[in-house]
């Protein structure tokens, strides 16, 4: 089963004893993961990702329970509810005034001149624009006999959240980490739990940098769907080529993103709700799993910050939802549970005319979706997307040959009855919308 997850930010939701006052709305969305960003104590930037001390929590989320007491209450709270809780691993880095440079600094990378060496990234399209993390410090997997040690309190860092009931992990810029590192942490995990569930977040890397994960062990990686236009063919380039290394998880919008309003800009009265409704559907029909940030559920427009942001910004915000989708997305969310094909990554293809109005897309429980390999016997999903703002679109059945035998697919679009696709010889897809049918 594809993993349904709950991005629970922890700036947002303050201290960790309330975090489960989210915990109901979360399972009555029928989420199966809560997956939260890094919660303990930052260094001089304030940042969650700029970890100075694992042992303590984050001050803004400290009311003074002890972290263990407090991590193992709200798993606890979140299993009973029937879901499992997920968190960042961040090995990559750790912030620059961190205890472990004070305890190991022959651990770190170092700069020409000895000072300790800030992760960077180049733009592709401009290589004079460098961005540096001037708050983080960066490990040194490069010499093994550091990589070693590296691995082993990884391992003990594994130990105390397989210790608290937390089963799996979110690995923050995977690529950034060899994969002769992840292998023996992932294996470690797997000895002490092996229903334990690892991703890799793999987003802005090139194609070559996600192939060398492969091998390592890794259940799922990020997908970017999110930024897809329906139109282009990469999406489904990157689907082709990263599903031979692990089944991929899609988003409408992450706390890396900007919010999905702020994408749309200014649009007509109503449009916005339904932006958002066919972009979450989109993930969850996409790819294996699928990730929803703390917010989107009510169309927050205030993008989570890993230094400023504050339980006031959540209490502000849901005061002044634009909208409440928490019944549409567990209504996404059970179809998805219900239907076999949206939990593998199997092959999938656009079969409807190039240029026309309308996406369709086939997707199979298989590798080969040619209509001679015969998808009348494998197990499908067809979408179709109208990206239009304003028009509705349609489709004549005659353009979707490659999908087989129209009579085996029934109607499975949230809100809609359940009816046989040959029940209609053209079919017609609102604006901002999809409908899916599924194979027998």
């Amino acid at each position: 089963m594809g993993p349904r997850i709950y991005n629970l930010f922890p700036l947002l939701a303050g201290p960790v004893p309330h975090w489960g006052e989210h915990v109901a709305r979360i399972a009555r969305m029928r989420f199966d993961w809560i997956y939260v960003n890094p919660f303990h104590y930052a260094g001089f930037s304030g940042s969650l990702y700029a970890i100075k001390d694992m042992g303590r929590l984050h001050a803004v989320i400290d009311d003074g329970t002890p972290m263990d007491a407090a991590v193992d209450g709200f798993v606890r709270a979140a299993e009973a509810a029937g879901l499992s809780v997920m968190i960042d691993l961040v090995i990559n880095h750790t912030a620059k005034d961190a205890l472990l440079a004070d305890a190991h600094p022959d651990w770190y990378r170092r700069d020409a001149d000895g000072a300790l060496y800030s992760p960077r990234a180049v733009d592709p399209d401009d290589p004079d624009n460098v961005t540096i993390w001037g708050d983080l410090a960066e490990l040194d997997y490069a010499r093994a006999e550091v990589a070693d040690a590296l691995v082993a309190h990884w391992q003990a860092y594994l130990d105390w959240a397989l210790d608290r009931g937390i089963r799996g992990f979110r690995c923050d810029a995977a690529y950034q980490v060899p994969a002769a590192v992840w292998q023996p942490l992932i294996a470690h995990a797997r000895r002490r739990r092996p229903d334990c569930l690892f991703a890799a977040e793999t987003l802005g890397c090139t194609p070559e940098e996600v192939a060398a994960l492969a091998g390592a062990g890794f259940d799922y990686l990020f997908n970017s769907a999110k930024w897809w236009n329906f139109r282009d063919p990469w999406l489904l380039e990157q689907y082709a080529a990263f599903r031979t290394i692990a089944p991929s998880i899609a988003f409408p919008e992450s706390h890396d993103t900007e919010r999905l309003a702020t994408d749309i800009g200014e649009v007509e009265p109503g449009q916005i709700e339904r932006h958002y409704c066919l972009r979450y559907l989109f993930a969850v029909l996409f790819s294996s799993g699928v990730m929803l940030p703390m917010g989107y559920e009510y169309g927050f427009r205030r993008k989570p910050h890993v230094v400023d942001s504050r339980p006031s910004d959540w209490a502000a915000e849901a005061d002044q939802a634009a909208f409440d989708l928490t019944g549409f997305v567990a209504e996404a969310n059970a179809l998805k549970a219900s239907v076999a094909t949206l939990n593998v990554e199997g092959a999938q293809a656009s079969i409807g005319p190039p240029d026309g109005p309308v996406l369709a897309l086939l997707r199979v429980a298989g590798e080969d979706i040619r209509p001679e390999a015969g998808p009348d016997g494998a197990a499908a999903v067809l979408t179709l997307v109208n990206p239009d703002c304003d028009a509705p679109a349609t489709l004549s059945l005659g353009d979707l040959a490659a999908a087989g035998d129209p009579a085996r697919f029934a109607e499975r679009t949230p809100g809609m009855p359940v009816t046989r696709l040959d029940d209609h010889a053209t079919l017609t897809v609102p604006p901002l919308s999809l409908r899916l049918f599924v194979s027998d």
